[in-house]
């Protein structure tokens, strides 16, 4: 009985080391003085149904462990228990993280919801923007997060020190800034002032800049010199990838054997085209319908591409051959001496453009949207969604309204299928409408009002080069109307009988609409 007892005991305390927690929850009586009283304080404000908020919270415990040793703490609050709380703080999603440096000092986290990512992010957050580095600190500040900068400058070099400050303040969530005027240290280091060293946990080690101290000159090699030569794509990283202004390649495997062989091979590569080209690794397995969206053939891998991110262009290898450093080289340059044609898919272009609306597909986009010296109002669709479907007949009307030889010259309504046709934007969502207007073809215009015949006819007017009127919107929309009037007016019992249905066909439409909602918002990939 003995045993037992200490048996139970044992899983008693097991239990508690189980639920005891660096992460503090927080009520509304207790918020304000929490941060209040701790200079540094990431706050996470949750729900209990969210799926990301489960998946985030294992990740957020780990961190709050070890920034707690740093004396920065991470706390908790459920919105479900504190709405008016979190009202408060303006959260209207679920998990919305954010910083603070007292009550008033608030600022969104913008970092990724891993906890190596939470602690360096914090970590940097808790430093000035620039760090002041001695012979004594400089050992540990090179390795105190993965992407460190240390300047070396002299103490009289103002402007060097200016431009450095500059771009620390503008980059510190993403990097560790230091400085040091220290001629010894630079020496050691091997540089000669002004000199900026990137210390990386990662390929080479560190890279040096020593052209001229300008803003742009010094963002540009963090950026490039941060990224690995091989890295990996992944819902975390893939917008940095997108935002990084060069082209990407993706070398797609479906086991961490394979992609780590591979990344390994086309090193060399990688290397070459340093600051030109991003190459990164991505699974397959979990991403392998991104493929499709780099026109390779779902299921045949490993495979490789290269995505030019500006203008949305796809250059499949061909999956028939051998990933090898020699052919891939062999690629990748034919791709960067412009040799190499993109990959364009698209449908046939229409024999006949039939209905007023101008069916846009890959092969004719340049000559229908942006060759001509027209105003041209382009829809991008897919078609699964609801919202599309919604405005099919209302722009079906609308292009009715420009349809006349006179207007036709000036103003074209058109769709393009985003889904079965490259295009040069990348689109988040749909429906997405952009205005191209004569001569500006380069600067089209989003459409973000109501989609209402009306609005859309002001927005061409508005905002077109030609500054087009419809042609009679009011009287063709007043016929729509009439036509749906009943001629005679319906018994008492059909009127009731009507009510009911149409309250049904309502409250269907409404659920309809909901689920529309979230179909509005899908893009192009699982990333």
């Amino acid at each position: 009985m003995r045993g037992f007892g200490n048996y139970v005991l044992g899983l008693l305390g097991a239990a508690s080391v189980a639920i005891a927690s660096d992460v503090h929850e927080l009520k509304k009586d207790t918020f304000k003085a929490f941060v209040e009283e701790h200079d540094l304080v990431l706050a996470e404000f949750f729900a209990p149904w969210c799926g990301h908020c489960k998946a985030l919270a294992p990740e957020y415990e780990d961190a709050a462990t070890t920034l707690k040793e740093k004396d920065i703490l991470l706390a908790k609050v459920d919105c479900t228990e504190e709405s008016d709380l979190c009202q408060s703080y303006g959260v209207e999603g679920y998990p919305t993280l954010k910083v603070f440096r007292g009550p008033d000092n608030i600022t969104p986290y913008t970092g990724q919801r891993k906890a190596d990512a939470i602690i360096s992010y914090m970590t940097k957050q808790s430093l000035p923007a620039v760090s002041t580095i001695d012979k004594d600190t400089i050992e540990e500040f090179k390795t105190a997060d993965k992407v460190v900068l240390i300047a070396y400058f002299a103490a009289d070099d103002k402007a060097s020190n200016k431009t450095f400050t500059s771009v620390a303040n503008g980059l510190r969530d993403n990097y560790l800034f230091g400085a040091t005027s220290d001629a010894d240290l630079a020496k050691a280091e091997g540089v000669t002032q002004p000199a900026i060293v990137l210390y990386k946990s990662f390929d080479e080690g560190k890279d040096t800049f020593t052209e001229k101290f300008t803003k742009e000159a010094i963002e540009s090699f963090a950026k490039i010199s941060a990224v690995p030569l091989v890295g990996e794509v992944g819902p975390e990283t893939y917008s940095g990838y997108m935002a990084a202004g060069i082209p990407l390649a993706y070398i797609f495997a479906e086991t961490a054997e394979e992609r780590e062989e591979l990344a390994k091979e086309l090193k060399p590569v990688a290397v070459k085209h340093k600051g030109a080209i991003n190459f990164a690794t991505i699974d397959a397995k979990a991403f392998g319908q991104h493929a499709a969206n780099l026109n390779l053939e779902v299921g045949k891998f490993p495979a490789f591409a290269i995505q030019n991110t500006d203008k949305n262009q796809k250059f499949p290898y061909d999956q028939s051959k051998k990933l090898t450093e020699k052919e891939i080289g062999q690629f990748v340059d034919d791709f960067v001496a412009g040799k190499v044609e993109p990959s364009i898919k698209s449908e046939p272009i229409p024999e006949k453009q039939e209905g007023p609306v101008t069916v846009v597909v890959a092969k004719n986009y340049d000559e229908v949207v942006i060759d001509n010296d027209k105003d041209v109002l382009l829809e991008f669709y897919a078609p699964w969604c609801g919202h599309c479907k919604a405005l099919a007949p209302k722009y079906e009307e609308l292009a009715a309204l420009y349809s006349s030889p006179e207007l036709a010259e000036l103003v074209t309504i058109a769709k393009v299928d985003a889904i079965a046709n490259d295009v040069p934007d990348e689109i988040q969502g749909f429906p997405t409408i952009k205005l191209f207007p004569a001569g500006k073809k380069d600067s089209p215009i989003d459409y973000s009002g109501s989609r209402t015949i009306e609005d859309l006819a002001a927005f061409i007017k508005e905002n077109g080069s030609h500054k087009v009127e419809a042609a009679e919107a009011e009287k063709i929309e007043l016929r729509d109307e009439e036509s749906e009037m009943p001629h005679q007016a319906p018994a008492a019992t059909e009127g009731a009988k009507e009510s009911v249905e149409s309250a049904v066909s309502e409250a269907a439409e409404a659920v309809k609409t909901a689920v529309d909602d979230a179909d509005e918002v899908v893009g192009h990939n699982e990333l």
